[in-house]
């Protein structure tokens, strides 16, 4: 309804005439009935001669004639030939009232109006108490009456416009009748959201505007969507739009826009936010969709991990409403409305993200930008906050914004990680890692697919003949200790980015489908962060399919061959480590880019681990015999804590690190693992002249 001053100033003209005519009906029904009741009301004496005097002050002198009548209702119906017309014809229009629903309403919206009306209800009603209308009065009054009206399913009660007091055992069409206070108001021009739903729904702003249009992958999808609308208006069969995938801001942002050029307003509700009690639901359900009648208005719903019995609810809602819907649903499956488009919704694609980078560094060397948009994935809006948000912390130096854009990007992608995974504070480097020759080899190869992926992916071709096994995995396998976590933190503080442990506990469910559903979370956040995904003991969830003899075993298989299809298509940096090779899934073998063995380090490695095992600002008396130590069979891990008991015992005793308190500190690790050794590997004799 637009609220142009021409329009305001034709529907108050509207109210007047509808006054009038209604005043006039009303007086002409009193001055009809007063003559078979004049005899009696003379025999009331006194009360008579007062209740004479009261009419004199609200009614004519004479009856109202029916050209008079007629006159004041050709009046009002010119101005219901208005373009637009009056706010009453257009709420008749879209809620089907009939002739007979829209006078019933005109009568009880004139209480509001006019406080002269209700007085001569009562007058009409030859009852001084009955100051407001009923369908009794509309009977006598209007032209036409239909007894449909009283009906619960007949517009003015199922669109709750009426407002009806039936204390006790009263007939309804004697009860009071009043109008509803938003309808009141829509018809006096007034148009906002029905105060009962406004605490349940949020207003959506658009955030879209010149500067910060849709990319041109997400934009195909709002003229889509926009087409499927405008062909299914008039034939209220308006189908409910699904917009899929695990990125809540772009799905919004595609809503906006759709909302935006089709001009209605858009306004939120997680299902879970519906009534689940029945009165309750069924009014907000019709109250809803009488807004979506008299407004320009669209629902955007937001569906999680829902109860069956909420899905129900949404199910009822959704096959009654017949506005503008969407719905916004986690994954790429959809619920399944009787009528439904299904739209798959992902963020800018890698390309579209770089340009938009650049647009908001306003840098003409896009460099930067396309180590950005390679490494991290971000929706539109996300790209705009964290580059303002550097621009404003570095303002001078580009090589300072750069390390600043990339530190904020980290942060703010370990939102969707931090509930899934543990994140491991990576500290070691190239120098701490002892390994063979062909090992380190292999682990700087892994560091330079990840540095120059998009390069070959996207410049030489690749991404365009391959549409799986895009994503670079790798398995490290080795007894424990052996460097598996070492080297992925090396390779993590070598490309700068988060590196973080799966916790197995919170994915693996028994409950049939919940172990695919946390992967399928986990993949979709560690794609979007950029981080490296770090998963300890991987054989408890890459292990070999086995030979279906129960369900159990069928949907074990069925979880595993999900893993298998979800690795294949992850496109970040995956580290699996196992000691167990063996009980490795040969299918999953084949997807793996890298398998790195950590064998058990030999007595040279040892002795390079025992020289960098304690830090420099570590005290130690110059004893200690790094050959004699390596002699002892241990792995990089073992060592570790060798070091550490060794320390605490220099701390305790206040002196420094020596040679006795280190093969102390061996003995009791070597006690620890259950590991045969000869005393003699315990003693050392200091020699003349020994040097650290």
């Amino acid at each position: 309804m637009k609220q142009h001053p021409d329009w305001v100033s034709t529907n108050e003209q509207y109210l007047s005439a509808m006054l009038i005519w209604l005043r006039l009906v009303l007086q002409q029904v009193i001055h009809k009935t007063e003559p078979e009741i004049e005899p009696q009301i003379q025999s009331w004496g006194s009360w008579f001669s007062r209740r004479k005097a009261t009419q004199t002050t609200v009614r004519h002198d004479h009856a109202p004639k029916d050209e008079e009548v007629d006159k004041a209702r050709k009046a009002m119906e010119a101005l219901e030939e208005n373009d637009p017309p009056p706010a009453m014809v257009l709420l008749s229009q879209a809620l089907g009232l009939s002739r007979f629903d829209t006078q019933v309403l005109a009568l009880c919206t004139a209480m509001e109006l006019d406080t002269r009306i209700g007085e001569l209800c009562a007058k009409a009603q030859n009852d001084r108490n009955k100051t407001h209308p009923t369908f009794a009065l509309a009977f006598t009054l209007f032209d036409d009456p239909d007894w449909n009206v009283l009906t619960p399913q007949a517009p003015l009660r199922y669109w709750r416009l009426l407002e009806i007091n039936q204390p006790g055992t009263q007939p309804l069409t004697t009860a009071a009748l009043g109008a509803d206070e938003r309808i009141v108001n829509y018809i006096k021009g007034l148009s906002y959201l029905d105060d009962r739903l406004s605490p349940l729904l949020d207003s959506m702003d658009s955030q879209l505007n010149a500067d910060y249009a849709l990319p041109l992958s997400q934009q195909q999808q709002v003229d889509k969507v926009v087409a499927v609308l405008q062909a299914s208006f008039g034939s209220q069969k308006i189908p409910v739009i699904e917009l899929l995938g695990h990125d809540s801001a772009s799905k919004r942002l595609v809503a906006e826009s759709v909302s935006s050029a089709l001009d209605v307003n858009l306004f939120s509700i997680n299902l879970q936010s519906l009534p689940s009690n029945n009165g309750d639901f069924e009014t907000f359900r019709r109250l809803w969709e009488r807004e979506s009648y008299l407004m320009p208005l669209a629902l955007y719903l937001y569906v999680s991990n829902s109860s069956d019995s909420e899905k129900h609810l949404l199910q009822r809602f959704l096959e009654h409403n017949k506005g503008i819907t969407f719905v916004s649903i986690e994954g790429s499956r959809g619920v399944g409305f009787e009528r439904h488009v299904s739209i798959d919704i992902s963020k800018p694609t890698a390309q579209e993200q770089q340009q938009l980078w650049s647009n908001a560094l306003q840098q003409s060397n896009s460099g930067h930008s396309q180590r950005l948009a390679e490494q991290f994935s971000f929706s539109q809006h996300d790209i705009y906050s964290l580059a303002h948000t550097a621009l404003q912390r570095c303002k001078e130096s580009e090589t300072a914004l750069n390390g600043e854009l990339w530190g904020v990007c980290r942060v703010s992608a370990r939102a969707g990680m931090e509930k899934l995974a543990q994140r491991i504070d990576s500290k070691a480097t190239w120098n701490q890692l002892v390994l063979p020759q062909e090992q380190t080899e292999l682990l700087r190869q892994i560091v330079g697919q990840v540095a120059y992926r998009n390069h070959v992916y996207e410049g030489w071709g690749f991404r365009e003949q391959m549409n799986r096994g895009l994503g670079i995995n790798a398995l490290f396998v080795g007894e424990s200790g052996t460097g598996k976590t070492m080297a992925a933190e090396v390779i993590a503080n070598e490309l700068e980015l988060d590196l973080y442990r799966v916790d197995l506990s919170s994915v693996v469910s028994k409950y049939i489908g919940e172990t695919e559903k946390n992967l399928r979370k986990l993949f979709d956040a560690a794609e979007d962060s950029g981080a490296i995904l770090f998963v300890d003991e991987a054989d408890a969830l890459f292990g070999k399919r086995t030979e279906v003899k129960d369900s159990h075993d069928r949907y074990a298989n069925i979880e595993i061959n999900y893993l298998l299809q979800r690795m294949e298509s992850y496109r970040g940096l995956a580290i699996l480590a196992s000691n167990m090779r063996s009980a490795l899934d040969k299918a999953f073998v084949r997807r793996l880019r890298f398998i790195v063995d950590f064998p058990f380090p030999a007595i040279e490695q040892r002795a390079d681990i025992w020289k960098r095992v304690f830090p420099a600002q570590t005290p130690i008396d110059g004893t200690l015999d790094y050959q004699h130590l390596a002699k002892l069979s241990l792995t990089g891990g073992n060592i570790h804590n060798v070091a550490i008991n060794a320390a605490f015992l220099a701390a305790q005793q206040n002196t420094q690190i020596s040679m006795p308190l280190v093969l102390s500190a061996a003995r009791s690790e070597y006690k620890k693992l259950e590991r045969p050794a000869k005393e003699s590997d315990f003693w050392w004799d200091e020699p003349e002249g020994t040097v650290a």
